[in-house]
C-alpha cells in the first residue's frame, strides 16, 4: 500500500477539521440562513411537510429537501444546531472531491491529486458553499453523483443498480434546488454525446426507466403538494420558479454575460489558472480521451446554459467549478512547467505573501472599525505571508504542483487559524448577540411586543426571539396608538444614517448597538 493510501482518508479528516471551528463559533447570517430557519419553524408550527411559508407568505422558492433537514435538527436538538447543519454543507462537499479524485485516479500521480483536491476545496464559491449554511452544495453533491453514475455507464464498467441510482441521483438533485439539478446533467449529457456522435444511445441513459423513476419520484411530490396546498402552490412551484425565472425573471435578473465577470471571483483564487489552462488546452487540442472531453463539455456546457436564463446569481455556477478545477490538474500533467504557467500560480502566492504588510499598513492608515489585530488574526496573516513566501519558492524551481499544494494548504490552515477569533466578530456576522440582549432586557421589563423598522427580512428574527415581530413603517413610529409599549424596535443603522426621523425617534432611549444593528426600548 502507497503512503497516498495509508494517509488517504485523513486528508479529508483534516479538510473537515481546517473549518470546524467555523461551524463551532459562527453565528447565522441574517438573510438566507436566518429566512431558512424562521421558515423550517413555521412549517413545523403548522405541520407542513411538502409546503412551505414565510410569514404567512407562500414560498415555493425552494423544493422541500434541505428545509426537511433544517427541521429535523430542530427537532432533534430543540433548537438549530450550526453545527448538525454545517454537515449538510461541508460533508456534501467532501464527496463532490472524492467522487473527482476517484474519476482522475488512474490517470495523474499522487502528488497531482493531492493538488487537484485542494485547488477545488479552496476554489472561493466552492470553499464558500462548504461552510454557508444553504443547499447549493448539496445539489452540487447529487449533480456529480448522477453525472460520475452517467460516465460510468458509457465507459461500460457500471452496474445494474446504476441504471436506477442515475436517475435517483438527478430527481435528488432536482429535489434539493430545482430545475438546475435537471438541466445541468440533461444538457452536459446530450452534448457530450453528440460530440462523441452517439446520440442514439441516448435512450441508454434517458430512456423508459430514468424517465419513469423521475416520473414516480416527482408525481410523490407534486401530490403531496397539492393536498397539502392545493392548486395555486403547485402552478407556483412548477411554472413561477421555472419557466418564468429562466425566460423573464423578477429575481437576479443579469445580462446574458454575467458569468463572463463572476467566474473570476467565483474560482478565485485560480481564476488565473483554470482559464489560463483551459484556454492553453483548447489552443492545442489537449483533449485525448473521453473523460477530459467529459469534463471539458460539463464545465463549458453548464457554463453557456447558465447564461442564457434570465436569472442569475455567481453560486448558480457551482456545479461547473469541480470540473473547471479537474480539466485544470489533467492538462497541467500534459502541458509540464510552461513558463508562462508559472506566473499563474505565482501571482495568487504573491499577493499572499503581501497579506502582513498589507495589516501593518491598513493598521496605520486605515480606520477598520471592529476588526482588530489580534494574535489569532495576526497568526492567521502570518500563516497567509509564509504560505505565499514558500509557494514562490517552489514556482521558482519550477515545481508548479509543489506550489499549488502550499499555497491551498497555508489558505486552509490560515482560515482554521482564523476561526478562533469569529467569536469576536460574530456581531457582525448575524444577529444572535443583539436577539440575546433583547431579550434579556424583555424578561427584565415585561416586554412582550417587538418591532422592527427600514430593516430587510426583520420578521426572521423570529428564530431568536421565539416571538413575531410586527413591521413599522417610519412614519407609525410617531403614531401613539400604533406601537403597544413596552416595545423592543429593531432598526439598521444605514436606515438611521439616511432618515433624520428615525434618529428624532431613538433620541433619548435607550440603545444598544451589535454590529451594524440596533434595538431600541419604547417606554
Amino acid at each position: 500500500m502507497s503512503s497516498f493510501n495509508k494517509i488517504y482518508y485523513i486528508r479529508y479528516i483534516l479538510y473537515a477539521l481546517a473549518v470546524l471551528p467555523i461551524f463551532i463559533y459562527r453565528d447565522f447570517t441574517p438573510d438566507n440562513e436566518l429566512r431558512y430557519l424562521s421558515i423550517a419553524d413555521e412549517a413545523l408550527r403548522n405541520g407542513s411537510i411538502f409546503t412551505f411559508t414565510n410569514h404567512g407568505i407562500v414560498y415555493a422558492d425552494k423544493p422541500p429537501l434541505y428545509l426537511w433537514i433544517v427541521m429535523l435538527g430542530k427537532l432533534l436538538f430543540g433548537y438549530h444546531n450550526m453545527l448538525f447543519l454545517g454537515i449538510f454543507s461541508f460533508l456534501p462537499a467532501l464527496v463532490v472531491i472524492y467522487i473527482m479524485d476517484q474519476w482522475v485516479k488512474n490517470l495523474l500521480s499522487e502528488r497531482e491529486r493531492l493538488a487537484g483536491q485542494l485547488m477545488l476545496l479552496t476554489s472561493g464559491f466552492f470553499i464558500g458553499s462548504a461552510i454557508v449554511l444553504r443547499m447549493d452544495m448539496l445539489m452540487c453533491m447529487f449533480i456529480v453523483l448522477a453525472l460520475y453514475t452517467f460516465f460510468r455507464m458509457h465507459s461500460g464498467v457500471s452496474k445494474p443498480p446504476d441504471t436506477f441510482l442515475f436517475p435517483l441521483f438527478v430527481f435528488m438533485a432536482i429535489f434539493t434546488k430545482g430545475p438546475i439539478g435537471l438541466i445541468v446533467p440533461l444538457v452536459s449529457t446530450i452534448v457530450f454525446l453528440l460530440m462523441k456522435r452517439n446520440f442514439r444511445t441516448i435512450r441508454r441513459y434517458w430512456g423508459w426507466k430514468t424517465l419513469l423513476v423521475l416520473l414516480i419520484l416527482s408525481a410523490a411530490w407534486f401530490t403531496g403538494v397539492y393536498f397539502e396546498a392545493g392548486s395555486q402552490y403547485l402552478k407556483n412551484l412548477l411554472f413561477n420558479q421555472t419557466v418564468n425565472r429562466a425566460v423573464n425573471s423578477i429575481h437576479h435578473n443579469e445580462p446574458f454575460y454575467f458569468y463572463l465577470l463572476s467566474i473570476w471571483y467565483s474560482i478565485a483564487p485560480w481564476s488565473l489558472l483554470f482559464i489560463g489552462i483551459l484556454i492553453a488546452g483548447l489552443k492545442k487540442r489537449l483533449v485525448f480521451t473521453d473523460l477530459e472531453l467529459f469534463f471539458l463539455v460539463v464545465a463549458l456546457s453548464t457554463f453557456v446554459t447558465l447564461s442564457l436564463f434570465s436569472s442569475k446569481l455567481a453560486v448558480y455556477i457551482l456545479p461547473a467549478i469541480p470540473f473547471f478545477a479537474y480539466i485544470a490538474i489533467l492538462w497541467i500533467s500534459r502541458l509540464g512547467s510552461p513558463k508562462w504557467l508559472l506566473p499563474l500560480i505565482g501571482i495568487p502566492a504573491f499577493i499572499l505573501c503581501l497579506a502582513l504588510p498589507g495589516a501593518i499598513i491598513a493598521r496605520k492608515f486605515i480606520s477598520i472599525g471592529e476588526i482588530s489585530l489580534s494574535p489569532i488574526l495576526l497568526s492567521a496573516i502570518l500563516i497567509l505571508s509564509a504560505t505565499g513566501i514558500f509557494a514562490l519558492r517552489y514556482l521558482f524551481n519550477h515545481k508548479p504542483i509543489h506550489g499549488i499544494i502550499t499555497t491551498s494548504a497555508g489558505m486552509l490552515l490560515a482560515v482554521f487559524a482564523f476561526s478562533f477569533s469569529i467569536p469576536k466578530y460574530n456581531a457582525i456576522i448575524g444577529l444572535g448577540e443583539l436577539c440575546s440582549h433583547a431579550k434579556k432586557t424583555a424578561t427584565e421589563k415585561a416586554i412582550d411586543n417587538f418591532y422592527y423598522c427600514q430593516m430587510r427580512k426583520g420578521d426572521n428574527l423570529d428564530v431568536y426571539l421565539g416571538v413575531k415581530l410586527e413591521k413599522l413603517r417610519k412614519k407609525e413610529l410617531f403614531d401613539l396608538t400604533r406601537i403597544k409599549k413596552p416595545a423592543i424596535l429593531f432598526l439598521w443603522d444605514k436606515a438611521l444614517e439616511r432618515n433624520d426621523s428615525l434618529k428624532t425617534f431613538i433620541k433619548g432611549k435607550n440603545i444598544h448597538q451589535s454590529g451594524n444593528y440596533y434595538c431600541v426600548e419604547i417606554e
